[in-house]
């Protein structure tokens, strides 16, 4: 049998309003809008599946027009929903307001649900999760939830994931145990986040969440590129110099490159060439995914970024 990654976690809209020249706040700003199938779980799982990787995403899904379509989007990916729910009115959406270079502006996030992901519906589904290579989830799931994935982990050996999607949620995992913690993927705002005051540098946070039980933080730097902290060592990567069209999904995109290399049995520093190479790719399209690009396509635009010296 082969084993499925499992992402838990959003499944949103994704409507982007794009300004044509600088939002200027207050005032009126002209925009062009896009609307595709979001939420970083859900993006994570849709980019795994069509790199062939075989996931199933657990979310939440609205009994609306929007529902059926994000769950359409995801089966036609290839992801698996064998234990998505489905509730009583309008599906999560996430509203993005993109200044002219693409970057982050605002955003709303409205009738995610993620509340309806619990411990129970979690051990009503634990044949299915048993059979997982990876746990994913992303930080807007309940902290009781976290804590049931960092338990099922610690008793079954499967290595659990944790995106910290911002700082509102990384906020909750700050002075719990994560004891046995696969990874943690923070940006430089989530990591202070997680920790407590006493650690005010970065090396600081960084062993406060290793002495807390994390095996390794992935911290990213966006166009200065990440770094991997573990006991033992730290690995260092630059960002390749891109043109950014829109930043939605690079840092779902950047996970989910790190997860198909360590699926793929690569090294560190090659999952994170990886994560950068299919981060770049994202951020030069519209949309949280690239769905033009296969594995073998991924595999061959790591030496165009990154190319053998």
């Amino acid at each position: 049998m082969i084993k499925p990654v499992i992402s838990i976690g959003a499944a949103l809209v994704d409507e982007l309003f794009h300004a044509t020249e600088g939002v200027i706040k207050a005032s009126t700003s002209n925009a062009s809008v896009t609307k595709t199938a979001g939420g970083v779980s859900r993006n994570i799982a849709h980019q795994l599946a069509l790199l062939g990787v075989p996931v199933q995403l657990i979310s939440v899904f609205g009994n609306d027009s929007d529902g059926d379509w994000l769950k359409q989007v995801c089966l036609d990916a290839g992801v698996s929903l064998d234990a998505a729910i489905t509730k009583e009115g309008l599906s999560g959406k996430y509203t993005g307001i993109l200044d002219a270079d693409g970057s982050l502006f605002a955003a709303f996030l409205t009738n995610a649900a993620n509340h309806l992901i619990t411990p129970e519906h979690l051990e009503n589904n634990r044949a299915l999760l048993q059979s997982a290579a990876y746990l994913m989830a992303d930080a807007n799931i309940s902290i009781e939830t976290v804590q049931w994935l960092l338990n099922f982990s610690e008793e079954t050996g499967i290595p659990f994931i944790i995106e910290p999607v911002s700082v509102p949620p990384a906020r909750k995992l700050k002075g719990i145990s994560l004891k046995g913690l696969h990874l943690v993927t923070p940006n430089e705002d989530e990591l202070p986040a997680m920790c407590s005051e006493k650690a005010f540098f970065t090396q600081q946070q960084v062993e406060e969440l290793l002495q807390r039980g994390v095996q390794s933080i992935w911290l990213h730097n966006g166009q200065h590129g990440s770094a991997l902290y573990s006991a033992d060592k730290t690995i260092t990567l630059p960002a390749p110099s891109i043109e950014v069209v829109d930043c939605t999904g690079a840092g779902d995109g950047s996970l989910t490159g790190f997860i198909l290399g360590k699926y793929l049995g690569k090294d560190d520093m090659n999952c994170l060439k990886l994560a950068h190479t299919l981060s770049a790719e994202i951020l030069q399209v519209n949309g949280a995914t690239v769905p033009h690009i296969k594995k073998e396509n991924l595999l061959e635009l790591v030496n165009k970024y990154y190319p053998e010296s």
